[in-house]
């Protein structure tokens, strides 16, 4: 019996051998089968994945496979369901590269790091030309995203004045994931005009202008002109024009309340007395901003420059004559659009 014991020793000893052959193997394997597709970076390329609601992980880790972004997708399902991963997959569109690993790219399915689209929005535009730009990036539904900015509720939901949030889109650059909702996009927009609008100076224009009062103001400046250094001056004539109870007598705030404007402003749009935006007839403001203007056309109603103009005309260069008597605008009209209509 004692004689056979080396034997067995020997036996068990070849046992725990093979074991940790076979572990080290599977390892290797393991390991294989989890690293890269592509071991080196370099000139890799990205490729757009989405994980779609309901999809399983079964079907991710097949489509992973597909694409050539995952060696295996057996390993990728063992791995998930290791890690509990499994549950945590989040919909939604994803950059991925094969030069990640299997276990950086399920990370990056269960973090919810989705890729993000740049949209640019630029000063002026009003909130239905936001939207084509929205719903061709392929962003938001165009009918869905102004449902949200002409709900009456959502101002107050997002902490600005007035019955729609037409003015408080603010323009800049965004980075969107596809499949936001259209509010939180709203959202987004609003918030960054409420951080730029906070961060002004007090006005020294004079006049207490209410927060929707402010923005309208800027809306038609930003319309009037695209020539920054202007703002304050064209700020100014409006500005002016209130105080002395003059009507603002503006073309954008009439071509704003007409429906399916064709690009042609007539006498009979000027004396409308239906629209609520001509101000041609209203006195004051109109009800609401025309458009969604800048942090320098906003800047520049708080801080309009020190001038009594009440009149200006265009030079058709994109530039304006500004005038302080009637008699001055009169002849500026005469030598900048008359003249130019009769030739």
């Amino acid at each position: 019996m004692l004689r056979s014991f080396p034997g067995i020793v020997r036996i068990l000893l070849a046992l725990v051998l093979l074991g940790l052959i076979l572990a080290f193997g599977t390892l290797l394997y393991v390991r294989s089968v989890l690293a890269p597709v592509a071991a080196d970076p370099t000139g890799t390329e990205s490729i757009a994945f989405e994980v779609e609601p309901g999809d399983t992980l079964g079907r991710v880790a097949w489509e992973l496979e597909q694409k050539g972004l995952i060696r295996d997708a057996r390993a990728a399902r063992w791995l998930a369901r290791a890690e509990d991963l499994a549950s945590r997959l989040k919909t939604g569109e994803y950059e991925l590269s094969p030069s990640q690993s299997t276990r950086e790219i399920l990370e990056t399915l269960s973090r919810g790091r989705v890729r993000t689209h740049a949209i640019v929005i630029p000063e002026g535009l009003r909130a239905a030309e936001i939207a084509d730009r929205l719903d061709a990036a392929g962003l938001a539904d165009r009918e869905t995203f102004l449902a949200v900015v002409f709900d009456p509720d959502s101002p107050a939901r997002m902490g600005v004045e007035g019955g729609s949030l037409e003015g408080y889109l603010f323009p800049d650059t965004y980075r969107f994931a596809r499949g936001l909702p259209p509010e939180e996009i709203a959202r987004s927009m609003v918030g960054e005009f409420l951080r730029v609008y906070r961060g002004l100076e007090p006005a020294t224009n004079g006049m207490a202008l209410s927060m929707l009062e402010e923005v309208t103001l800027a809306s038609i400046v930003e319309k009037e002109t695209g020539v920054a250094e202007e703002r304050p001056l064209i700020a100014a004539v409006f500005l002016n024009r209130l105080k002395r109870g003059m009507r603002l007598e503006t073309d954008p705030t009439v071509i704003y309340g007409i429906e399916g404007f064709d690009g042609n402003l007539r006498r009979f749009h000027l004396q409308d007395e239906s629209n609520p935006y001509n101000t041609y007839k209203i006195r004051g403001l109109p009800p609401g901003p025309i458009a969604n203007p800048g942090r320098d056309a906003l800047r520049a109603v708080r801080h309009p420059a020190d001038s009594s103009y009440l009149y200006f005309v265009s030079r058709n260069d994109g530039t304006h004559v500004f005038s302080k008597t009637y008699a001055e605008h009169e002849a500026a009209v005469d030598r900048f659009q008359r003249r130019r209509h009769r030739r």
